[in-house]
Formats: structure tokens, C-alpha cells, sequence
């Protein structure tokens, strides 16, 4: 199982599929790398080389008291791509990991990237603040800390729910997608888990979105009823300069697995 070390002394298990450009994918909160298997896949198919990361905390890595905050996990995608001394690399960030993306380029710049994607990504800023009124109150993350506390194997099984959309009448989710998630999420470790809900909900990636300076695709479905379009990719657009906002409409948040031939395609098309 290949993994790297960090400068605190943290193993990160990555995997690393296909041959051709590097395509890099940061996946969301509480998941693990397997949740990009349908787009590596794919990808690696089609002639590149995929690589993916279990964030620290969460699937095969170690699980640090310290470090689960967005700057950490920024250094951390760094380290990667400087081990594996990865060039004109495309980065694809969903949820969470769009906002480790988007810090990783406001901390190391962009001199190692091609393009980048960001899918149901939590730039600029979750929480609502003065500056950021369409963002959610902080009461919501709260309620978030405090049911991962009281039972977080149910908590996760109630939140593939809105994550899949399920709640909808047009639902595209199986059952097994619904339990890849929740298995995913168990594989977390507790701190982690509940560490990175502060680090993806009260970073702010203005600044980092502004350094963008590559290529950027945004994708976002309008029903994602985790991170609201309103006041993410909306947003976000309009900070990064000469960006593409692609809407796929009434998909939810989970639309890597509700809709991946569409992600699929439009992320090959993009890379082309």
C-alpha cells in the first residue's frame, strides 16, 4: 500500500492508477479516496494518471491528535506532489477538498498545475458572517459536531440522505452507494472527523481562490442541499478569473456517484 510521510512524522495512503498527466483528487468529509474510484477509473481508461489521497484522519492514514486543519492539509497534498514530483498536474477537489485545493494554491502557488476542478466545493466560505450573509449559520455545525458525538455511525447513515438527495422523488442512489458512504465515514477516525468540520466550514478560501491563476472548472449541482450553490460555487465563479461554472440541475451533492457519466464526460472534455 503506497504511502508518504509528512514533516510530523503523519503516513498518508495514496493511490495511484493509469499512466499520462497527473490528475490529482482531493476527496470531501468524512470519505476517503475510494470515493473517486468511478472518475479514476475512467480517467486512467482514457489515458491519464490518477492519484488520490486518503486525507489524515480519514480512510487508511494515520490519525494525528494535531494537523486537521485546512493549511495542514494543504501541506500535506504539497508533500505528495512534490514526492511523486508531479508537473502540469490537474487538481479536482470536491466538497471539502476543494477547499484543500483552493489552500493549496494560496499556499504553494500554482508553478506545478495545468488546471483545476472543484466539484460541490466549499469555497469561498460556508459560515455565515457579516461579510458572507448567504452563508449557513453556526448553529447548523454545531447540530453537525454534536450528532457525530452522540452516534456518529447513525448520524452517518441519516446524512446520506440529503447528501444523495434521496429525499427527492427523481432519487438516482442505490442502497450500496448509500453504504459505501457510511462505510467510508467509519473508517475515519473521531478526532479527525470532527476537527475537519470546523476546517471546512470556517476557513475562508477567498484570498486562496483569488491566486488562481490556471484554467478552472466548477461544477455544482442546484439541489446540493450540503453545500448550497447560492453561496459556494456562485460565488467562487466570480472570484476565480476566466473560470467555467457548469450547473447540472436538480443534482445533489453526492453527484460523483448520482451522476458520474456526466461528471465523468465533462471532466475528460475539460482535461482535453
Amino acid at each position: 500500500m503506497p504511502t508518504f510521510t509528512t514533516s510530523d512524522d503523519t503516513q498518508i495512503h495514496y493511490k495511484d492508477w493509469g499512466s499520462g498527466s497527473p490528475v490529482v483528487f482531493s476527496h470531501g468529509w468524512p470519505l476517503n479516496a475510494d470515493s473517486w474510484e468511478d472518475q479514476m477509473r475512467f480517467l486512467a481508461a482514457n489515458g491519464y494518471r490518477c492519484i488520490a489521497h486518503d486525507r489524515r484522519g480519514h480512510g487508511r492514514s494515520s490519525q494525528p491528535w494535531n494537523g486537521n486543519d485546512m493549511d495542514t492539509y494543504a501541506d500535506d497534498l504539497a508533500v505528495l506532489i512534490e514526492t511523486l514530483d508531479l508537473k502540469n498536474a490537474v487538481l479536482v477537489g470536491f466538497s471539502a477538498g476543494g477547499g484543500e485545493v483552493a489552500r493549496y494554491i494560496g499556499r504553494h502557488g500554482t508553478q506545478r498545475l495545468a488546471e483545476v476542478v472543484l466539484i460541490g466545493a466549499v469555497p469561498p466560505l460556508m459560515l455565515k458572517t457579516p461579510a458572507n450573509p448567504g452563508g449557513l449559520p453556526i448553529a447548523v455545525f454545531d447540530e453537525i459536531r454534536a450528532n457525530v458525538l452522540a452516534d456518529r455511525a447513525q448520524f452517518f447513515q441519516d446524512l446520506t440522505t440529503p447528501f444523495f438527495g434521496a429525499n427527492r422523488p427523481d432519487a438516482k442512489v442505490s442502497q450500496g452507494q448509500r453504504d459505501t458512504f457510511w462505510l467510508q465515514g467509519m473508517q475515519a477516525g473521531l478526532n479527525g472527523v470532527l476537527d475537519c468540520i470546523k476546517a471546512f466550514s470556517e476557513t475562508d478560501f477567498t484570498d486562496d481562490l483569488k491566486r488562481i491563476d490556471v484554467p478552472t472548472l466548477f461544477i455544482h449541482g442546484d439541489d446540493d442541499q450540503i453545500v448550497p450553490i447560492g453561496a459556494s460555487a456562485l460565488l467562487a465563479s466570480q472570484i476565480v478569473k476566466g473560470s467555467t461554472l457548469t450547473i447540472y440541475p436538480g443534482a445533489p451533492h453526492g453527484l460523483c456517484s448520482t451522476h458520474k457519466d456526466q461528471v465523468n464526460a465533462d471532466l475528460l472534455a475539460f482535461l482535453a
